[in-house]
């Protein structure tokens, strides 16, 4: 059994810094929900100084949400710094699969980048690796494939750690695998609650090095956190229910980790 409340400790005490090259539409939400975990978030997009803001990061998040030519080069090269520094990249391939631009990105980025984590939901991350998977604008459809089978694939091809986040949580690096079913409904309610996701996972790789704990330490702490604010909340709606979040992100402790997770290891 691993003790996935050390994480959220080691987090809040060492503040790190998280570079955040992300989408336009959840800038604000996820700077404020990396505050309330207690880590330290900095949006830097300009090619002229990504990287070095790169190198001086615990991590560097790459969301590709509403990507642009010169957004996409930026991230290139705070993405060859942070190889160079060995600072853990965490890439959000968000909508790959939906427009081929989107998933030529997602690849050329890949090719170009040591990537450490990939963060998507199923559609996503079988474009990734040229899997056929129902995808609706920048959300996924159905999931009616085999998701584990899925993530093992992905983990084995983009030699990384593959989280495939949906209804349950699939975390792998190709060999060990684990199962997270902690999380609330409500989270599809809100815009960018999968993009600080993503953000939060790099806060708690930035702190480990141990990827693939990490993560699911940080998809257990995510998914407890939305299933307060939702008991907090009692089915107000989103707005309500977004504020009360972040509130439990700063608020959820070790204890809670340790009582509510909800994670198998799968052999």
């Amino acid at each position: 059994m691993i003790e996935l409340e050390h994480y959220l400790e080691n987090v809040r005490d060492k503040n790190p810094l998280v570079h955040n090259i992300t989408n336009v539409v959840v800038t604000n939400f996820v700077a404020n929900g990396l505050y309330a975990l207690g880590a330290s978030p900095v949006m830097a997009y300009a090619i002229e100084e990504v990287a070095d803001m790169a190198k001086i990061a615990g991590a560097l998040v790459l969301n590709i949400g509403t990507l642009t030519s010169t957004e996409v080069e930026a991230m290139i090269v705070a993405g060859k710094s942070a190889n160079k520094h060995q600072v853990p990249i965490i890439f959000d391939p968000v909508g790959a699969g939906a427009t081929p631009y989107r998933t030529e990105t997602s690849k050329r980025i890949l090719e170009e980048v040591d990537v450490a984590i990939v963060r998507g939901n199923a559609a996503e991350i079988a474009n990734l690796i040229g899997e056929e998977w129902l995808i609706k604008g920048v959300d996924a459809g159905e999931v009616s494939g085999d998701v584990i089978t899925l993530a093992k694939k992905a983990a084995n091809e983009l030699k990384c750690v593959i989280a495939l986040t949906g209804q349950a949580d699939v975390i792998t690096n190709g060999e060990k695998l684990f199962v997270v079913h902690n999380g609330h409904p409500m989270l599809t309610k809100v815009t960018g609650t999968g993009c600080l996701l993503t953000s939060v996972v790099g806060a708690f790789a930035a702190i480990s090095d141990d990827l693939l704990t990490s993560s699911v330490a940080a998809l257990v702490y995510y998914g407890i956190a939305a299933e307060l604010a939702a008991k907090k909340v009692d089915d107000k709606g989103p707005g309500s229910f977004q504020i009360e979040f972040l509130n439990q992100l700063a608020n959820v402790s070790k204890a809670e980790v340790n009582n509510h997770s909800k994670c198998e290891e799968l052999n």
